[in-house]
């Protein structure tokens, strides 16, 4: 009976000298799967040394010197039959028959086209009048060179700021005006003089935006004698309001009521004058009904948003001289 005290039969000692390695773990006789050599063992080459391999230098891989299949062919050239020449193209070739002291027709003997004559445009109410050339001019833009204050100086007119005793009047057209015109609104670069046959006075509804004075609105108007009646013109176009109490007053004229709109607190002859003068009418007609006019305090006054221009100072002077002259005809 064995214990475990038993060294299983081994009658070696503690150092184990007696204890061998199988010599198929020794690595000196070959496996039964390994064949002998006999030479020494080649040892595997390192990295750099397997870059330094025949396979790595093979042509067919190398970008070097690698071609696609078919690179080196000569170029291919399409073998087509050889057209022969049409007979048109044989006699375009060479043209016969033609005579050779031909030369080109003078300019003078070329048929010049009459000239076609402009369309005339027509509106969506029918065709409208021709418009004055000077109304044009007034609402073209060619730049303000000496601006409307060298505009007034050279003709005698006097400048303010807006500031003056004799501009406090003022400030009832603005508040009176068919726009509208908040608290903000002061009159700005005041212009007054004569034109012509009427004592003017020009300047702009201004209000004050951080450092800066933005000019809105130009408005001119013109003194009134006597009482006129409280009336406002303006373009059928625009929107209206502050108009309660007032009632329409018709003209005999159906081009200008579709364009212009009269407004009066009473009918009367003198209101009935101001669309009844043909002046007026050919006058208004002629605009881009951009403008609007009404009476108050005494004057006959236009607004327009805008800033005053010298072409614009000129153009309300000839549309307030026919307005002034047709309601003061009525007294």
């Amino acid at each position: 009976m064995s214990t475990p005290r038993d060294r299983n039969g081994s009658d070696d000692d503690d150092a184990g000298r007696g204890w061998q390695e199988p010599p198929h773990l020794g690595g000196d006789e070959p496996t039964r799967d390994e064949p002998a050599q006999d030479g020494p063992a080649q040892e595997d080459p390192n990295f750099a040394d397997r870059r330094k391999q025949p396979r790595d230098s093979d042509p067919s891989v190398d970008p070097a010197t690698w071609r696609p299949a078919g690179w080196d062919l000569p170029d291919a050239e399409p073998q087509r039959p050889a057209r022969e020449p049409s007979a048109a193209e044989s006699s375009a070739a060479e043209p016969s028959g033609i005579d050779p002291g031909w030369a080109p027709p003078q300019q003078d003997q070329v048929q010049q086209a009459p000239p076609q004559e402009a369309p005339v445009r027509r509106g969506l109410f029918g065709g409208r009048r021709q418009r004055d050339p000077e109304m044009e001019r007034a609402f073209t833009y060619e730049g303000d060179v000496v601006g409307a204050q060298g505009w007034a100086l050279q003709r005698g007119w006097t400048i303010s700021d807006g500031t003056a005793p004799e501009d406090a009047a003022l400030q009832e057209l603005i508040a009176s005006a068919p726009v509208r015109l908040t608290k903000d609104h002061r009159p700005g670069s005041v212009l007054r003089g004569r034109a012509g046959t009427l004592d003017l006075v020009a300047f702009d509804a201004v209000y004050t935006s951080g450092r800066h004075v933005v000019p809105e609105y130009a408005i001119t108007a013109a003194p009134l004698l006597g009482a006129p009646p409280a009336l406002r013109l303006s373009p059928a176009r625009l929107w209206k309001h502050g108009v309660g109490g007032m009632v329409q007053i018709p003209s005999d004229d159906p081009d200008f009521d579709r364009r212009w709109t009269l407004l009066a607190v009473e009918d009367g002859p003198q209101v009935r004058r101001l669309v009844a003068d043909p002046e007026v009418r050919r006058l208004l007609l002629g605009t881009d009904d951009g403008d609007e006019f009404w009476t108050t305090g005494g004057f006959l006054a236009a607004i327009r948003p805008d800033g005053h221009r010298p072409q614009l100072i000129e153009h309300h002077t000839r549309l307030l001289t026919a307005l002034v002259a047709a309601l003061a005809a009525g007294f």
